[in-house]
Protein backbone atom coordinates (compact mmCIF):
# COMPACT_ATOMS: atom_id res chain seq x y z
CA UNK A 1 0.00 0.00 0.00
CA UNK A 2 2.23 3.21 1.34
CA UNK A 3 5.14 0.83 0.95
CA UNK A 4 4.21 0.52 -2.76
CA UNK A 5 3.09 4.36 -3.41
CA UNK A 6 6.70 5.74 -1.51
CA UNK A 7 8.54 4.14 -3.75
CA UNK A 8 7.56 5.33 -6.86
CA UNK A 9 6.98 8.71 -5.23
CA UNK A 10 11.12 9.03 -4.15
CA UNK A 11 11.92 7.08 -7.53
CA UNK A 12 12.84 10.14 -9.27
CA UNK A 13 14.99 11.40 -6.46
CA UNK A 14 16.93 8.05 -5.23
CA UNK A 15 17.65 6.17 -8.70
CA UNK A 16 20.29 9.01 -9.51
CA UNK A 17 21.65 8.77 -6.35
CA UNK A 18 21.51 4.85 -6.37
CA UNK A 19 23.63 5.30 -9.97
CA UNK A 20 26.00 7.74 -8.60
CA UNK A 21 26.55 5.66 -5.55
CA UNK A 22 27.53 2.71 -7.53
CA UNK A 23 30.12 4.65 -9.72
CA UNK A 24 31.83 5.34 -7.29
CA UNK A 25 31.90 1.49 -5.67
CA UNK A 26 29.46 1.43 -3.07
CA UNK A 27 28.30 -1.58 -2.39
CA UNK A 28 24.10 -1.84 -1.73
CA UNK A 29 25.02 -4.22 1.29
CA UNK A 30 27.16 -1.66 2.83
CA UNK A 31 24.41 0.93 2.55
CA UNK A 32 21.81 -1.66 3.97
CA UNK A 33 24.35 -2.53 7.12
CA UNK A 34 24.58 1.30 7.43
CA UNK A 35 20.81 2.34 7.77
CA UNK A 36 20.08 -0.81 9.54
CA UNK A 37 22.80 -0.04 11.98
CA UNK A 38 22.36 3.63 12.75
CA UNK A 39 18.69 3.28 13.03
CA UNK A 40 18.62 0.60 15.54
CA UNK A 41 21.30 2.55 17.37
CA UNK A 42 19.05 5.78 17.40
CA UNK A 43 15.85 4.02 17.86
CA UNK A 44 17.18 2.17 21.06
CA UNK A 45 18.93 5.36 22.46
CA UNK A 46 16.64 8.58 21.71
CA UNK A 47 13.28 6.61 22.33
CA UNK A 48 13.62 5.18 25.73
CA UNK A 49 15.30 8.47 26.64
CA UNK A 50 12.41 10.75 25.94
CA UNK A 51 14.12 12.43 22.67
CA UNK A 52 10.94 11.64 20.34
CA UNK A 53 10.40 13.96 18.16
CA UNK A 54 14.25 13.86 17.57
CA UNK A 55 14.07 9.80 17.77
CA UNK A 56 11.23 9.68 14.93
CA UNK A 57 13.19 12.54 12.45
CA UNK A 58 16.39 10.39 12.90
CA UNK A 59 14.93 7.13 12.87
CA UNK A 60 13.28 7.87 9.86
CA UNK A 61 16.06 9.29 7.58
CA UNK A 62 17.95 6.62 8.17
CA UNK A 63 15.23 3.95 7.27
CA UNK A 64 14.82 5.67 3.72
CA UNK A 65 18.22 4.11 2.97
CA UNK A 66 16.13 0.95 2.81
CA UNK A 67 14.69 2.47 -0.27
CA UNK A 68 18.56 3.29 -1.66
CA UNK A 69 19.99 0.03 -1.25
CA UNK A 70 17.14 -1.88 -3.13
CA UNK A 71 17.59 1.08 -6.30
CA UNK A 72 21.47 0.50 -6.14
CA UNK A 73 21.07 -3.23 -6.54
CA UNK A 74 18.90 -2.31 -9.67
CA UNK A 75 21.05 0.38 -10.98
CA UNK A 76 23.85 -2.77 -10.71
CA UNK A 77 22.30 -4.98 -12.73
CA UNK A 78 23.38 -8.22 -10.81
CA UNK A 79 20.95 -9.93 -8.19
CA UNK A 80 21.82 -10.91 -5.25
CA UNK A 81 20.13 -13.42 -2.99
CA UNK A 82 22.36 -12.45 -0.13
CA UNK A 83 21.45 -9.02 -0.50
CA UNK A 84 17.72 -9.44 0.01
CA UNK A 85 18.34 -11.81 2.97
CA UNK A 86 20.42 -8.98 4.30
CA UNK A 87 17.74 -6.35 3.54
CA UNK A 88 15.06 -8.57 5.06
CA UNK A 89 17.07 -8.92 8.25
CA UNK A 90 17.89 -5.41 8.50
CA UNK A 91 14.22 -4.55 8.28
CA UNK A 92 13.06 -6.86 11.02
CA UNK A 93 15.61 -5.60 13.33
CA UNK A 94 14.55 -1.71 12.87
CA UNK A 95 10.76 -2.60 13.15
CA UNK A 96 11.77 -4.60 16.57
CA UNK A 97 14.21 -1.74 17.82
CA UNK A 98 11.56 0.94 17.20
CA UNK A 99 8.66 -0.83 19.21
CA UNK A 100 11.00 -1.88 21.74
CA UNK A 101 12.21 1.76 22.14
CA UNK A 102 8.58 2.71 22.30
CA UNK A 103 7.75 -0.45 25.03
CA UNK A 104 10.60 0.85 26.88
CA UNK A 105 9.52 4.54 27.22
CA UNK A 106 6.38 3.84 28.09
CA UNK A 107 7.37 1.92 31.03
CA UNK A 108 9.55 4.48 32.31
CA UNK A 109 7.23 7.00 32.36
CA UNK A 110 4.65 4.30 33.86
CA UNK A 111 2.56 3.67 31.31
CA UNK A 112 1.54 0.15 31.17
CA UNK A 113 -0.71 0.07 29.02
CA UNK A 114 1.17 1.88 26.10
CA UNK A 115 3.91 -0.34 26.79
CA UNK A 116 1.46 -3.47 26.28
CA UNK A 117 0.42 -2.18 22.74
CA UNK A 118 4.39 -1.07 21.78
CA UNK A 119 4.51 -5.20 22.74
CA UNK A 120 1.55 -6.14 20.52
CA UNK A 121 2.72 -4.49 17.88
CA UNK A 122 6.37 -5.76 18.10
CA UNK A 123 4.67 -9.34 17.65
CA UNK A 124 2.27 -9.13 15.73
CA UNK A 125 4.54 -6.82 12.60
CA UNK A 126 7.68 -9.60 13.62
CA UNK A 127 4.36 -12.65 12.70
CA UNK A 128 2.96 -10.27 10.02
CA UNK A 129 6.45 -10.72 8.12
CA UNK A 130 7.07 -14.31 9.15
CA UNK A 131 3.70 -15.36 7.32
CA UNK A 132 4.99 -13.89 4.14
CA UNK A 133 8.11 -15.31 4.36
CA UNK A 134 7.24 -19.38 4.96
CA UNK A 135 4.76 -19.22 2.94
CA UNK A 136 6.79 -17.84 -0.29
CA UNK A 137 9.31 -20.54 1.03
CA UNK A 138 6.57 -23.13 0.48
CA UNK A 139 6.17 -21.68 -3.12
CA UNK A 140 2.91 -20.01 -1.79
CA UNK A 141 1.79 -16.12 -1.69
CA UNK A 142 1.01 -13.78 0.84
CA UNK A 143 1.22 -10.10 -0.08
CA UNK A 144 -0.36 -7.08 0.78
CA UNK A 145 -2.84 -6.46 3.71
CA UNK A 146 -4.17 -3.19 5.52
CA UNK A 147 -0.69 -2.68 7.64
CA UNK A 148 2.56 -3.36 6.25
CA UNK A 149 5.92 -2.52 6.91
CA UNK A 150 5.85 1.02 5.80
CA UNK A 151 2.61 1.82 8.10
CA UNK A 152 3.58 0.51 11.06
CA UNK A 153 7.20 2.50 10.61
CA UNK A 154 5.10 5.33 9.63
CA UNK A 155 2.23 5.58 12.18
CA UNK A 156 4.75 4.46 15.13
CA UNK A 157 6.94 6.86 14.19
CA UNK A 158 4.37 10.17 13.74
CA UNK A 159 2.79 9.13 17.15
CA UNK A 160 6.39 9.18 18.80
CA UNK A 161 7.64 12.41 16.96
CA UNK A 162 3.49 13.92 18.11
CA UNK A 163 3.86 12.76 21.34
CA UNK A 164 7.83 14.76 21.64
CA UNK A 165 5.88 17.97 20.18
CA UNK A 166 3.20 17.50 23.03
CA UNK A 167 0.26 16.20 21.20
CA UNK A 168 -1.48 14.33 24.35
CA UNK A 169 -2.74 10.54 23.21
CA UNK A 170 -0.90 10.97 19.54
CA UNK A 171 0.88 7.31 20.48
CA UNK A 172 -2.02 5.72 22.29
CA UNK A 173 -3.95 6.71 19.05
CA UNK A 174 -1.37 5.07 16.63
CA UNK A 175 -0.81 1.88 18.36
CA UNK A 176 -4.53 1.13 19.01
CA UNK A 177 -4.15 1.72 15.25
CA UNK A 178 -1.42 -0.42 14.47
CA UNK A 179 -2.72 -3.37 17.01
CA UNK A 180 -5.88 -4.00 15.44
CA UNK A 181 -4.37 -3.26 12.08
CA UNK A 182 -1.93 -5.79 12.20
CA UNK A 183 -4.43 -8.30 13.72
CA UNK A 184 -6.67 -7.75 10.71
CA UNK A 185 -3.81 -7.79 8.20
CA UNK A 186 -2.40 -11.24 10.25
CA UNK A 187 -5.87 -12.80 9.23
CA UNK A 188 -6.05 -11.37 5.43
CA UNK A 189 -2.62 -12.93 5.12
CA UNK A 190 -3.82 -16.49 6.55
CA UNK A 191 -6.84 -16.36 4.58
CA UNK A 192 -4.31 -15.45 0.96
CA UNK A 193 -1.99 -18.19 1.68
CA UNK A 194 -4.72 -20.84 1.89
CA UNK A 195 -6.29 -19.18 -1.20
CA UNK A 196 -2.75 -19.60 -2.86
CA UNK A 197 -2.36 -23.20 -1.51
CA UNK A 198 -5.87 -24.07 -2.82
CA UNK A 199 -5.42 -22.57 -6.13
CA UNK A 200 -1.73 -24.44 -6.57
CA UNK A 201 -3.54 -27.89 -5.33
CA UNK A 202 -6.36 -27.14 -7.98
CA UNK A 203 -3.92 -26.88 -10.52
CA UNK A 204 -2.05 -29.72 -9.48
CA UNK A 205 -4.46 -32.28 -9.58
CA UNK A 206 -6.73 -30.53 -12.36
CA UNK A 207 -9.44 -29.39 -9.89
CA UNK A 208 -10.06 -25.46 -10.96
CA UNK A 209 -13.16 -24.97 -9.73
CA UNK A 210 -12.82 -21.81 -7.56
CA UNK A 211 -14.84 -23.63 -4.64
CA UNK A 212 -11.79 -26.71 -4.89
CA UNK A 213 -9.71 -26.65 -2.05
CA UNK A 214 -7.33 -29.84 -0.63
CA UNK A 215 -8.95 -32.69 -0.20
CA UNK A 216 -9.77 -33.91 3.54
CA UNK A 217 -6.93 -34.90 4.94
CA UNK A 218 -4.41 -33.88 2.09
CA UNK A 219 -2.28 -31.56 2.60
CA UNK A 220 -1.71 -28.69 -0.42
CA UNK A 221 2.06 -28.55 -0.09
CA UNK A 222 4.22 -31.07 1.99
CA UNK A 223 5.76 -29.87 5.22
CA UNK A 224 9.37 -30.49 5.53
CA UNK A 225 9.63 -29.03 8.80
CA UNK A 226 11.92 -25.83 7.78
CA UNK A 227 11.34 -22.99 9.73
CA UNK A 228 11.71 -19.53 7.52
Amino acid sequence: MINQWARAAMKGGVEPTAAWLVRRGVHPDVVTVVGTVASTASALWLIPTGHLFAASLVVCAFAMLDVLDGAMARARGVASPFGGVLDSVGDRLVDGAVFAGITWWAFGVDRPLLAGLALACLITGQLISYIKARAEAAGLRADGGLVERAERLILGLAGVGLVGLGVPYALDVALWLLAVGSVITIGQRVVAVWRSARDQYGAATGHTHPTDGPAPGRPATPDNGTVA
